[in-house]
């Protein structure tokens, strides 16, 4: 019994890092949540039955269903918001490569907060990203200012809201994972 508490614990703490590294990815815009899926199902192929740090197939099930969740509400999120204000197809692939890039940039220049900081900086960095390049697909358009406007403030506040309901429902994976590879 102590032997395997002595084998199993260190994996799992390191299991739980791992989840948390992947999780912190998709602040920054990665598919993080689609790692924990990853990840988890590395544990349940090749952890042995016997061991305390086994996961099942249908904890896995449930990750994966969170994990579509999060890319359905962060999609739909930042889809309505800009085709309510309008916004085009280019307006939203601009806005996509806004928040990738508005996200890395954001993450790098941080905010003064240890650790945190550059998690929020990279959200709001993505969100900030996303208005640019919002406006930048509908400015080469030929939308007017006010226009292209409206569509990155609507692509801003899509963004920042799919990308913390995702990153909820990756916290929630997290748990999940945590959780059945303990039991």
């Amino acid at each position: 019994m102590l032997t395997t508490l002595l084998v199993d614990l260190p994996l799992w703490l390191t299991f739980c890092a791992a989840l948390l590294f992947c999780w912190g990815l998709t602040l920054f815009g990665m598919p993080g949540n689609w790692l924990i899926v990853a990840l988890s199902a590395a544990v349940a192929w090749l952890a042995p039955d016997d061991s305390r740090f086994a996961m099942g197939w249908a904890n896995l099930a449930v990750l994966l269903a969170l994990a579509l969740a999060g890319e359905v509400v962060e999609f739909a999120a930042g889809s309505a918001a800009a085709t309510r204000a309008g916004g085009s197809r280019r307006g939203a692939l601009g806005a996509l490569a806004g928040a990738f890039v508005g996200a890395i940039a954001g993450a790098v220049v941080g905010l003064p907060v240890p650790v945190i900081g550059s998690a929020m900086a990279a959200v709001l960095g993505g969100a900030t990203g996303a208005t640019v390049g919002a406006m930048l697909g509908e400015l080469h358009l030929g939308r007017s200012l006010d226009a292209s406007w409206r569509v990155g403030h609507a692509a801003f506040w899509g963004r920042l809201l799919g990308t913390l309901s995702k990153a909820t429902l990756g916290i929630v994976m997290v748990v999940v994972a945590a959780i059945a590879a303990s039991s």
